[in-house]
């Protein structure tokens, strides 16, 4: 599995720990910036990671700004990305399971390292159900995106 990681300089000091719990569960991990605490413009970076998994190269992204508000928002804007913003482990766990979300967001200011790392964990482990009720929402959201997305 490979994962884009993108931040702002609000999830900057948080990055390393979302890259270092990738790692562990044996994921490939690109971080697509930013690289210091110079301030940024946090839509820059939804763009790189939601582009990255857009292309198929990457599976999943992760993406970390202050409270992870406007990196979700931002990725939401990108047909075919579903970001879920979340601060707890279940609700990483059930965006997964039953929104097959692509992108997570999170963020530093909000969510400390520890929670932070079962989060990551949650999302990554967590795999889409496939049942058939959620792929029939799925392929809903599909639709108002091909009508809003033209």
């Amino acid at each position: 599995m490979k994962i884009a990681v993108g931040s702002d300089h609000g999830g900057f000091k948080l990055k390393p720990v979302v890259i270092e719990t990738i790692e562990k569960l044996g994921a490939e991990c690109y971080d697509f910036g930013c690289y210091d605490g110079s301030s940024v413009d946090y839509v820059d970076y939804a763009k790189k990671v939601a582009d990255a998994v857009l292309s198929g190269e990457y599976d999943l992204g992760i993406l970390i700004c202050g409270t992870g508000i406007g990196m979700s928002i931002a990725a939401n804007k990108f047909k075919g990305i579903r970001c879920a913003h979340c601060e707890d482990v279940y609700s990483a766990k059930m965006t997964r399971l039953h929104n097959d979300a692509n992108i997570l967001a999170i963020g530093e200011r909000v969510t400390g390292a520890g929670l932070a790392e079962e989060i990551v964990k949650a999302f990554i482990e967590t795999p889409f159900s496939k049942d058939e009720r959620h792929i029939k929402r799925i392929e809903k959201i599909r639709e108002i995106e091909d009508e809003n997305f033209k």
